[in-house]
């Protein structure tokens, strides 16, 4: 953060904390609380790779690994892990995020800013006591509320994509 304004280095440290939040609570399933993270009319996406280079860039004409266009696909989400309506998910995973390099894309400003962060999340599928680990790099848009600053857009770089078990919610 050196380098970085006053105003800057504020505005840093609270996306920070609420990047950091982000990976606390899907690791501890505090899902309910993970949901109030996000706005309303968010975006979560994790898209796929076109081929060896590029990654799909829209969601009309290419496939994602997991596309909501609102909280409320989250939160439907969240119900079927929650209710044992997802086998994959029954006893559920144990993860453990780090995340690290978050940095500004762009120059924030007072009501939005827009954040990169790297990540690895290991996980551990209880049933068949296999691990696995994801990695790859985010990019956020958070938007100031009146309840702070909330996730409008989380979209999930998946370097490693050769799946051999699960990717949900809580992996990325």
């Amino acid at each position: 953060m050196s380098g970085l304004s006053g105003e800057k280095r504020a505005l840093l440290e609270d996306a920070t904390e609420l990047i950091n939040q982000d990976g606390i609570l899907l690791d501890e399933q505090r899902f309910e609380e993970w949901l109030q993270l996000f706005v309303p009319d968010c975006t979560f996406w994790i898209p796929m790779w076109g081929n060896e280079t590029t990654i799909n860039s829209g969601t009309d004409s290419a496939l994602s690994h997991i596309f909501y266009e609102s909280r409320k696909g989250l939160e439907d989400r969240v119900l079927r892990i929650r209710t044992g309506k997802s086998p994959a998910n029954t006893p559920p995973p144990r993860t453990s995020h780090i995340v690290s390099n978050i940095a500004f894309l762009g120059e924030p400003g007072a009501d939005a800013m827009r954040l990169r962060a790297n990540w690895a999340c290991h996980i551990l599928l209880v049933r068949s006591r296999t691990q696995h680990t994801y990695f790859g790099r985010t990019e956020y848009s958070l938007l100031r509320t009146s309840n702070g600053w909330k996730i409008g857009m989380k979209k999930v770089f998946l370097q490693n994509d050769d799946i051999h078990s699960l990717l949900d919610i809580y992996c990325v």
